[in-house]
């Protein structure tokens, strides 16, 4: 049970990071843009889609879990600060909140791992 539990948790916790990257891919220019508006070097934007669907795949298969989680969760507080902290619009800060609770996810996977159903667990990756 824990095994199964703990890959439905990767799927669920991933699934915005690949739908988001995909729709970034496919909307690259008005991303770039979104970037600009937000005050942010367009050259991050392909740094961002290789994290949300690199990172979301690694942590999604469980390879390289610990890594990708804490990269992920380092992403999350990022987003959460620069993109969501606007005290004043409630939205906002639902989406705030929504990626602390995110980073804290992927906290608990960092510390405890992809269990027995993933790529690490196959390959005999042992990253503590």
């Amino acid at each position: 049970m824990q095994d199964v539990t703990n890959l439905a948790g990767r799927v669920l916790m991933v699934a915005i990071f690949l739908w988001g990257g995909i729709g970034k891919v496919s909307a690259y220019a008005g991303f770039e843009q979104y970037m600009t508006h937000l005050g942010l070097a367009t050259w991050l934007t392909p740094l961002v889609i290789l994290l949300e669907l690199g990172g979301g795949l690694a942590v999604l298969l469980g390879f390289y879990t610990r890594v990708m989680a804490l990269a992920l969760a380092a992403f999350c507080v990022a987003t959460a600060a620069l993109v969501h902290y606007h005290p004043g619009e409630p939205m906002q800060m639902i989406n705030f909140m929504k990626n602390l609770s995110m980073t804290g996810g992927f906290l608990v996977l960092a510390a405890y791992g992809a269990g027995r159903l993933s790529l690490d667990q196959r390959l005999g990756l042992r990253l503590r």
